[in-house]
């Protein structure tokens, strides 16, 4: 009964993380609706009037079709296994087995299971390094075109991934990103899990179908009002028949074929109201309180990132002298509930429906937090030692598969990577199966654990000799 007692629990003053309905404020009005109804009348199988993402007929197709036409896709598919599903989807389907993807070192760890499961060989590259907040930035224009020649100076390439925005609301230049790629002939995978809202106010970026890339995957509960775990696949112009294909066989092998009619429902009833005019009005509502917001916290100095994102909210707690984790902690107790801690940043979510009353309470829980725990800046952050572009010297399904031998960190230089390290539930990666830890990197990791307290093990896994 704990998870349910847990579910009924009074909600924190100010709940400032996913999803972005802000516990139901911000759903849209028929998904609303349907959650007022008798409970269990929308849990129902993939009956003929309903169908599933992959049939021809049916309430399914049809929403699909709509939805497509409403974000200017060429085809849709909603998917009940979150951003992660989707993502893996496109990648098998740009890709086959031994060919090599090209992804950034910012990649969510679902993609490294695509990866696993296609067998593809990920090359990563490096992207740039902000010493004063630790956080890995979108890549320039001029850096991942001179990535891309090296990595197809080793060997051909079957797709290339893109992630903008990033969790904390920091967005690529996604145009000529995307246009460096297609200029060698390859295609372009956008994960897109935060930015379902991109392109639908002056305030934002375009999005990532706007900027020319083949393949999107939107997670509807980051920036939609969706549910957690629906999301949405879209095609862009160009991508040809064979290629619909083979995102539907991929969509048969990764999804379960028994869907949530609820959450395909959350996924048609989100896009829709995201797009229509009603919808439009509560994005925009909401980007004004995060500016106004904004402002407030910058007039009392408290320091910020600038983000792409208004409704991403990053506070850069190591100029402040704390370390973004401890913040979140002081935070909790108080009611304030981030989503992400991180050694030198604290990003809050504040969704599409803020609370007006975060405008006054979260600037006076940051000076309070600030007068507490601040102090001088934390010093510089380290960027890891990594090279700009990384292949596994072993292929990655077999470093995973191996015999594992867990060491202490001090002692796995020079030994192979069993599994990833990700030091918090976003899920990127800091090693991947497969890589060396040599011994810079392994004193980088032993670095990184006094910054991420209870976060990065005292050991870590290395194939077994």
């Amino acid at each position: 009964m704990a998870l349910l007692e847990r579910l009924l629990a009074v909600p924190p003053p100010v709940p400032l993380h996913l999803p972005a309905h802000g516990r139901g404020r911000a759903l849209a009005p028929g998904l609303r609706h349907l959650l007022r109804q008798p409970p269990g009348r929308w849990d129902l199988p993939e009956l003929p009037e309903i169908g599933g993402p992959l049939e021809v007929e049916g309430a399914v197709a049809e929403a699909q079709a709509a939805a497509a036409h409403l974000l200017g896709a060429q085809r849709c598919w909603f998917g009940v296994n979150g951003a992660s599903g989707l993502l893996q989807v496109g990648l098998l389907a740009l890709a086959q087995p031994g060919e090599r993807v090209l992804l950034p070192r910012n990649l969510h760890r679902s993609l490294l299971h695509g990866c696993l499961l296609g067998q593809l060989r990920p090359v990563l590259f490096d992207l740039p390094f902000d010493p004063a907040t630790g956080l890995w930035l979108p890549p320039t224009p001029a850096s991942f075109e001179k990535h891309l020649r090296e990595a197809l100076a080793a060997g051909p390439l079957a797709a290339v991934v893109l992630v903008s925005p990033s969790y904390q609301g920091l967005a690529a230049e996604l145009p000529a990103l995307v246009a460096s790629a297609h200029q060698h002939g390859l295609p372009v995978l956008l994960d897109e899990a935060h930015g379902a809202h991109l392109g639908l106010d002056p305030r934002l970026p375009p999005s990532g179908l706007a900027s020319g890339a083949d393949l999107v995957v939107q997670s509807l509960q980051k920036a939609a009002g969706g549910l957690a775990q629906s999301a949405v696949l879209l095609q862009g112009a160009g991508v040809d028949e064979h290629r619909s294909q083979a995102i539907e066989r991929a969509l048969l092998w990764l999804q379960t074929s028994s869907p949530s009619a609820l959450l395909l429902a959350s996924a048609a009833a989100s896009l829709a109201h995201l797009h229509c005019n009603a919808g439009r009005r509560q994005l925009s509502r909401a980007l004004s309180i995060g500016v106004e917001l904004r402002e407030r916290l910058e007039r009392i100095g408290v320091p910020l990132l600038a983000t792409s994102d208004p409704l991403r909210l990053c506070i850069h707690t190591a100029a402040m002298g704390i370390n973004g984790l401890e913040a979140d902690a002081w935070l909790m107790e108080r009611g304030v509930i981030a989503e992400l801690p991180e050694p030198g940043c604290l990003t809050a979510c504040l969704g599409l429906a803020p609370p007006r009353r975060v405008l006054r309470l979260l600037p006076r829980r940051l000076d309070q937090l600030r007068r507490a725990l601040g102090g001088d800046p934390m010093a510089p952050f380290s960027a890891p030692p990594i090279p700009p572009l990384a292949e596994p010297e072993l292929p990655l399904e077999q470093a995973w598969r191996a015999p594992q031998l867990r060491l202490p960190l001090a002692e796995a230089s020079g030994r192979l990577a069993a599994e990833p390290l990700c030091p918090y539930p976003p899920g990127i990666p800091l090693l991947i199966p497969g890589e060396r830890i040599d011994a810079d990197r392994a004193a980088w990791l032993v670095q990184q654990q006094q910054l991420w307290p209870g976060q990065i093990a005292d050991t870590v896994s290395v194939v077994a000799d």
